[in-house]
């Protein structure tokens, strides 16, 4: 390989972009949100689909690996390496095309999902998977690491809002991937090109004996929403090309959902919206004991049929009453809880609500479960959101010593094994 100085210079003479190799760049983007470090080679700020893809080419030729990264908010070290940080949320971060009769919208992959949403907001649509970080988080991260969030109970993952996507193959040739029938999969696979050589592949994979029962039996429980194990190989084989009893079409999509960005560079999305929610909704903050009695209440409150239920364990509590910003949130809060359950219902109607959320406490207060069952509509329903999602903030500014270390992140249970895993 050459020289680091030969190959960023002959790099940027060729970029639109911005390139940086000096130690003050490289040690910003040493981290993201996690408690891992590595120090890049180099940090670009790429403006084209042309720049990506003379990344690509240049990565390719000399061995070196490409982080695509947009806000950092990665918690277990994803968008952190020795290799080039490519940035897109600085230039690449546009919508292109907002089709509100088919309910679809073409964006950059640097664009921040509160900012897309503020986009669509007239139409009447917006993207649906939601997550704390929402007014920083960029749509290709998203992407890359199949976010979910609070409404994910009813909106689900971010890989089932997916179209299509371009994306830049790792010999610097694109290709599109989307929905296509089993006629289509086997015209991909004739294609004399990386993108054909993918197909055939998948193919020969999914084709082997005993390849597919091994997925079922070994691949995390399909009840479980949001299940990140390494490539998504279960949702890719969910299809008609590979199983005679699906109704699905072959999507790549699925498989570049969750893959961190090691598969392709994503160059642009097409994203599926869905309608704005009903105009009615309401919390009830059921005060519990213990977090233990909260994921017994949890599975009652599932029953209920919610559109978001979000656990306050008492460390994060008690942590927002020395927090001056998070302590007017807690106006909502009675004596000392041991956990907190946020359960939130969308209606249409005020009425149904408040009838779901009677039955709820009247199940509870049944089996002893729950103290204090207060309901919060309105603006004070952002104020407790707010406190919810200053959890992780507040247990970082822990004073003294007793800071929390993250050792496995994105953890999923099901919530009927939750108590076991927990204890």
């Amino acid at each position: 390989m050459r020289s680091e100085k030969e190959l960023f210079k002959n790099l940027s003479e060729l970029f639109e972009g911005e390139l940086y190799s000096e130690e003050l760049h490289r040690y910003m983007y040493a981290t993201d949100a996690s408690v891992y470090k590595e120090v890049p080679l180099a940090v670009v700020y790429p403006r084209s689909k042309s720049d990506i893809r003379k990344l690509v080419e240049l990565a390719n030729r000399n061995s070196l690996s490409l982080i695509p990264r947009g806000a950092g908010t990665s918690l277990a070290g994803q968008v952190v390496g020795k290799g080039i940080i490519v940035d897109v949320s600085r230039y690449l971060n546009n919508s292109i095309e907002i089709n509100t009769r088919e309910k679809w919208v073409r964006v950059q992959p640097g664009i921040v999902l509160d900012e897309l949403n503020l986009q669509l907001k007239h139409t009447g649509l917006f993207f649906a998977p939601e997550t704390s970080t929402s007014n920083r988080c960029v749509i290709g991260g998203m992407i890359g690491n199949n976010s979910s969030g609070l409404h994910s109970l009813i909106y689900g993952t971010t890989r089932e809002h997916l179209v299509s996507l371009e994306v830049i193959l790792s010999d610097g040739s694109e290709a599109v991937f989307g929905d296509i029938s089993a006629e289509e999969f086997d015209r991909k696979c004739s294609l004399d090109s990386l993108e054909g050589k993918i197909y055939r592949q998948i193919r020969s994979i999914f084709s082997e004996p005993g390849h597919l029962e091994e997925i079922d039996r070994e691949y995390p429980d399909k009840r479980i929403i949001r299940r990140n194990t390494g490539y998504a190989l279960d949702e890719l084989s969910d299809c008609k090309v590979f199983r005679k009893n699906s109704n699905k079409n072959f999507n790549l999509c699925k498989l570049l959902s969750g893959s961190e960005g090691t598969l392709a560079f994503i160059t642009e999305a097409r994203l599926k919206l869905t309608e704005l929610p009903p105009s009615e909704k309401a919390l009830v903050g059921i005060h519990l004991k213990s977090v233990e009695e909260a994921i017994r209440a949890n599975l009652i409150a599932l029953e209920h049929k919610p559109s978001a239920i979000e656990l306050m364990d008492k460390r994060i509590l008690d942590c927002t009453l020395e927090n001056i910003e998070q302590r007017k949130n807690r106006f909502f809060i009675e004596g000392d809880p041991g956990a907190i359950l946020i359960v939130e219902f969308m209606e249409d109607s005020m009425e149904v609500i408040l009838d779901k959320i009677s039955s709820l406490k009247k199940t509870l207060t049944g089996r002893n479960m729950g103290y204090h069952f207060p309901v919060i509509t309105g603006k004070n329903i952002n104020k407790v959101w707010s406190l919810r999602k200053a959890g992780l903030g507040v247990l970082s500014n822990i004073p003294g010593d007793a800071k929390p270390v993250s050792v496995i992140e994105d953890t999923s249970v099901h919530p009927e094994n939750l108590e076991k895993y927990i204890i």
